[in-house]
């Protein structure tokens, strides 16, 4: 058992309350069992009970045995001095307070129904990927229907803090991060870590300051990203990269602060993701969007959903890598991988300045992108269409990667709205 059990058995109160008693026989009476507190300090605030007929107003903790009120040290920590009943499964010893009196304590471990722990146990040891998937068949579609909309809104809000950390660091400019942003997710999940190295190691100025000179751009990226010095035969076209990027580097003092290419994986990769293709249609995107943070703010959702054409250079249409030369066709950015971009990076952006400024139509904006742009693909989705749930948009999907990923897999049902249910 673990002790947001015991917590979630307050909450609902899944337990007889019938003459419950403190472990030193004092008549409890709850006449509000108080607010569930996730955050520091004690479990429950606000609470309201009666002990022998006299009302106290405080907190309630909980714990699996008495005794983790010291293991916890609880009784060193101000968080706890109002606490006015301890709610334990076992009381296995006494707690004194400082001023020796004895903390009043409430043993649940022959209260908890039957039932409520027999359906805790089952989705504790369940071994299907999806805890409750044995007893899908009983959760009603509007609980469904809350438990996407509650794993949707909760997936943004924790994308947006994250943005709003790297907001901190970037000084608080957004057209920084959203370059940031959008370079990580630029990589796809091969190389997005160095995609990612690669934009703090470039910073957006200086892709400003040459944004309309095609080679020097390339210069940059590809210097920073450490592949034009790994290559010991260049082309012509390579030659005056690597000497552009010799030139850059002198005048902003980029030496040594470029990635190495060993950071890149370069093998086991479908043409379209090969990273010095990838960082050619950066390349090019970066010229014809040069205001990022604008263009997901501002830009209608149907303009977004319009794939844009990035026209890379002649070089790039018979190159998959610098130096060497191809006869396969050269992909354009496709489909699916501009919609993971308008996924992980437009609806991110919205939805962390809605945060931001307080403004919802910007987090309104977020989620009906996410309803306009198709699901994604992968197992864990093809799970839960298994179950029968049809996984039709990027809400959906993004919606059932959140609960996956956060709850189902480290078996936290007591935070979901499905678990509880079954649990009711």
């Amino acid at each position: 058992m673990k002790e947001d059990f015991l917590q979630f058995v307050w909450q609902y109160q899944y337990f007889d309350a019938h003459d419950l008693l403190t472990t030193e026989g004092e008549a409890v009476q709850i006449l509000d069992k108080g607010r569930w507190n996730l955050d520091s300090g004690a479990d429950f605030q606000y609470a309201k009970i009666a002990l022998d007929g006299v009302t106290w107003i405080g907190t309630i903790e909980i714990h699996l045995r008495a005794s983790d009120w010291h293991k916890h040290a609880h009784a060193k920590n101000l968080a706890y001095e109002n606490v006015v009943l301890h709610v334990v499964w076992e009381a296995d010893s006494p707690v004194v307070r400082p001023d020796g009196t004895i903390l009043p304590t409430v043993e649940l471990k022959k209260r908890v129904f039957g039932k409520a722990l027999q359906q805790y146990n089952n989705l504790l040891t369940s071994p299907h990927t999806i805890p409750c998937s044995s007893q899908w068949a009983n959760v009603k579609p509007l609980t469904q229907v809350q438990l996407l909309d509650k794993a949707l809104l909760r997936r943004l809000e924790r994308k947006a803090k994250a943005v709003g950390e790297m907001l901190k660091d970037n000084a608080g400019d957004w057209e920084e991060t959203a370059y940031q942003l959008l370079a990580k997710h630029w990589g796809m999940k091969t190389n997005q870590e160095p995609f990612g190295r690669l934009a703090q190691r470039l910073p957006l100025k200086l892709i400003a300051k040459h944004r309309d000179n095609a080679l020097q751009l390339e210069a940059l990226l590809f210097g920073q990203a450490g592949i034009l010095q790994s290559i010991s035969s260049p082309d012509d076209y390579t030659f005056e990269l690597q000497r552009e990027y010799h030139f850059l580097a002198q005048k902003y003092q980029l030496q040594g602060k470029n990635l190495s290419v060993v950071e890149w994986q370069f093998g086991k990769l479908r043409p379209a993701n090969a990273p010095s293709l990838r960082l050619a249609q950066f390349a090019v995107f970066m010229q014809q969007i040069p205001h990022l943070f604008s263009y997901f703010l501002h830009t209608s959702i149907e303009e977004m959903l319009k794939k844009p054409l990035l026209e890379t250079s002649d070089y790039w249409h018979t190159h998959f890598s610098l130096s060497k030369p191809t006869t396969s066709k050269i992909p354009q950015l496709g489909e699916t991988a501009w919609h993971n971009l308008l996924i992980n990076v437009g609806a991110t952006i919205l939805a962390s300045y809605a945060q931001h400024t307080q403004n919802e139509d910007y987090m309104e904006k977020a989620i009906e992108l996410l309803q306009r742009l198709p699901a994604e693909k992968n197992a864990v989705l093809e799970v839960w269409q298994g179950l029968g749930l049809k996984v039709k948009t990027a809400f959906d999907s993004q919606a059932l990667i959140e609960q996956y990923n956060e709850l189902c897999s480290h078996k936290k049902c007591l935070q979901c709205t499905v678990g509880a249910s079954l649990l009711k």
